[in-house]
């Protein structure tokens, strides 16, 4: 059987479970991108722990779940074509930007999470409301609230909710399923 290839842009809040959840399955070609290091604050939100604070999240996710990993980010739309789905799980408006201007891919997932709401966003969506999905800063973000305090108490984990929602949006789409194009979540 041919693996689909899989290329994960980001393995924090979201991309680091995403993985999990596809690894497990052994039918992904996965090949992740982020040249973040893990930090402590990491540990209570995405799929780390505290052996890997210090270390790239692309060295972590690689130990923790066999995938291929690369230690930059994708800066270039030349590396987008070599996989038949680019989903991005970055916290950065300008890699959304450059992904969803791309002609290389065939296929793209945007999940994004932030406090309590996230979104699913697909390559099908009408081109006309594109520009909308783009507005904001290039700065980073935060798969918690801007509010966050740091502590345990104030995580939220919508982060993990996109993540799954993404994994079964990937499986349904490669079965050849009918799948959303655009899914809002807010608890």
């Amino acid at each position: 059987m041919n693996k689909r290839k899989i290329m994960i842009i980001g393995a924090g809040g979201i991309g680091s479970f995403l993985v999990q959840f596809l690894s497990k399955l052994k039918i992904y070609d996965l090949t992740v991108f982020d040249s973040d290091k893990v930090e402590r604050k990491n540990v209570l939100y995405q799929n780390y722990n505290v052996s890997h604070v210090g270390d790239t999240k692309a060295r972590s996710i690689q130990t923790q779940f066999n995938v291929k990993s690369q230690p930059y980010d994708v800066v270039i739309d030349r590396d987008l074509g070599k996989y038949d789905l680019v989903v991005c799980c970055v916290d950065n408006m300008s890699t959304r930007r450059m992904l969803y201007n791309s002609s290389k891919p065939k296929q793209w997932l945007d999940l994004r999470a932030q406090g309590r709401n996230a979104v699913l966003i697909s390559s099908d969506i009408d081109k006309n409301k594109l520009d909308m999905l783009l507005v904001g800063d290039d700065g980073s973000y935060s798969c918690q609230a801007q509010e966050w305090d740091g502590s345990a108490e104030q995580v939220n984990q919508m982060n993990i909710v996109i993540a799954a929602m993404g994994s079964q949006w990937i499986q349904k789409r490669f079965n050849g399923e009918q799948v959303s194009d655009f899914v809002t979540v807010s608890i």
